[in-house]
């Protein structure tokens, strides 16, 4: 059976985006470090081509990996695909959407809107959100 490796995302600024979402999952901020950086640039790459890539990885390996790689052109038009943050829970065991949605902002993401509708018989909040190049996920 196939596991999923990487969620990919085409930046402007790998190396911001990945600190972006390091922050946004609570994963620690990594470079290439050493050793790993040493055997890139020992097998040909450049530190310009290490530039150009980052990632940010859970280092329990429990939450997805997000691998980031240099865009060749502006973003255009929606996302065919997105990701879903889950807010933290209160003590009654409620989403806090409205402080995680602070966090997020104060990190460099924006509101596109909130909804409040039901699909069906549940209800559905969640806050649309854009991260700082654009790309769109939902806070739940």
């Amino acid at each position: 059976m196939a596991a999923l490796g990487n969620i990919t995302f085409y930046a402007d600024d790998p190396p911001a985006l990945a600190r972006f979402w390091s922050d946004v999952l609570g994963y620690p901020y990594a470079e290439w470090d050493e050793p790993l950086r040493s055997e890139l640039l020992a097998s040909g790459l450049t530190d310009a081509d290490l530039a150009k890539r980052a990632v940010a990885e859970d280092p329990g390996g429990l939450g997805p990996r997000l691998f980031f790689h240099h865009a060749d052109r502006a973003k255009e038009g929606r996302n065919r695909i997105h990701l879903d943050v889950t807010a933290p829970r209160r003590t009654d065991g409620t989403p806090d959407i409205a402080t995680e949605r602070d966090r997020l902002i104060a990190l460099g993401a924006t509101v596109v809107r909130e909804v409040e509708q039901t699909w069906g018989p549940w209800p559905e909040h969640y806050v649309q959100m854009q991260d700082p190049e654009g790309n769109e996920f939902c806070l739940q």
